[in-house]
């Protein structure tokens, strides 16, 4: 009897151990994403992120804060908004310099290109037609605009033109993948458009420009003096 407790007690020593050492062994072979799962979890109930972007944004923004709190006076109170604009007004006024000086080349290529096109295709005989009605349709355009609001006819910049010329040139640089007749017709007619719209531009800037204010400040002026003569 002492025997069998005796090997039955070692049996059952035996199962615990085994037993034991598969529950640990189960616990180490567990997949990496349920310990992210439980971490994660444990993070969202302590109102902790567990997003490591997350964590380094705010520890990215919690250093520049306390850099800036830490530098210098001067460093504080040098104009950065003001050198920002200076910039972009330098970048925008470099862009401006660039297209003014690509833009009639460029103009002369396209155009040449597309003439070469109609020649081949022998339709040259209908290029002057889309070119005309560019060039009435430009100038329709400008009458409209200037009719629609009187500020334009004092402004010092004609947004107006400028608008008419981004748009016909946008309607004009996809000339090679219009359909057969919109090769032909659509890029004459924006470059009668844009030469018209170039045109009222020299206009524009060779006509003196006078302030709507300095006309009625004028007529104010003026006025006294009838009523003292009178």
């Amino acid at each position: 009897m002492a025997l069998k407790l005796n090997a039955s007690a070692v049996y059952s020593l035996q199962s615990l151990q085994l037993r034991h050492r598969t529950q640990s062994c189960l616990w180490s072979c567990k997949p990496n994403r349920l310990y992210r799962r439980i971490s994660c979890s444990m993070d969202m109930a302590a109102n902790q992120p567990c997003d490591p972007k997350k964590l380094s944004i705010s520890h990215i923004v919690g250093k520049a804060t306390s850099l800036w709190d830490t530098s210098p006076r001067p460093l504080k109170t040098f104009p950065w908004n003001k050198t920002l604009n200076h910039f972009i007004q330098l970048v925008v006024d470099l862009v401006l310099a660039v297209i003014r000086i690509l833009a009639i080349p460029v103009f002369c290529t396209t155009s040449i290109t597309e003439m070469s096109y109609c020649a081949h295709e022998r339709k040259l005989y209908l290029i002057p037609l889309p070119f005309l009605v560019g060039v009435a349709l430009a100038g329709v355009l400008h009458n409209a605009a200037l009719e629609s609001s009187s500020y334009l006819k004092y402004a010092e910049v004609p947004w107006h033109l400028i608008a008419l010329l981004t748009s016909f040139a946008l309607l004009k640089f996809p000339g090679p993948y219009y359909p057969y007749w919109g090769r032909i017709f659509i890029p004459h007619m924006a470059n009668g458009a844009i030469l018209r719209t170039l045109w009222l531009l020299f206009l524009w800037f060779r006509k003196p420009q006078k302030a709507p204010e300095n006309n009625h400040g004028d007529s104010v002026a003026d006025s006294p003096k009838i009523d003292m003569v009178s």
